[in-house]
C-alpha cells in the first residue's frame, strides 16, 4: 500500500524555524519527484517547493524563496522541508506528494503548522 506519513509540525513562535518530514513506502520513492504544498481553510492549496527524484533539481515558489529548503534522502525514503524565520502568515497545512507521471501522484495526510505568539 502506498503511504506519506508527514511529522514535524506544531506550535512555533515567529521567528522560530521547523524541519516537516515525510515518510514514503509502498512505491519506487526513488523514481518519484517530490513537492510540498501548503493550504490555508478557505484558501486554495499552495505550491511551496519541488524536488526531482534524485535531488539534482530543487525549485521553490517565489514567495518562498530564501526561507524555505527541500531536500531528499532516498536511502531514508524521506523527503524534509526545513522553514526558517517563520511568520504567522505561514500558518497552514503542509502536504508532501510523490509524482512518478501525470497519471501517478500521491498524496500525504497533512501537519499543521501554526506560527503564534
Amino acid at each position: 500500500q502506498v503511504q506519506l506519513v508527514e511529522s514535524g509540525g506544531g506550535l512555533v513562535q515567529p521567528g522560530g524555524s521547523l524541519r516537516l518530514s515525510c515518510a514514503a513506502s509502498g512505491f519506487t520513492f526513488s523514481n518519484y519527484a517530490m513537492r510540498w504544498y501548503r493550504q490555508v481553510p478557505g484558501k486554495e492549496r499552495e505550491l511551496v517547493a519541488v524536488i526531482s527524484s534524485t535531488g539534482g533539481y530543487k525549485n521553490y515558489a517565489d514567495s518562498m524563496k530564501g526561507r524555505f529548503t527541500i531536500s531528499r534522502d532516498n536511502a531514508k525514503r524521506t523527503v524534509y522541508l526545513e522553514v526558517n524565520n517563520l511568520k504567522p502568515e505561514d500558518t497552514a497545512v503542509y502536504f508532501c506528494s510523490a509524482q512518478g507521471s501525470a497519471t501517478r501522484i500521491y498524496w500525504g495526510q497533512g501537519t499543521q503548522v501554526t506560527v503564534s505568539s
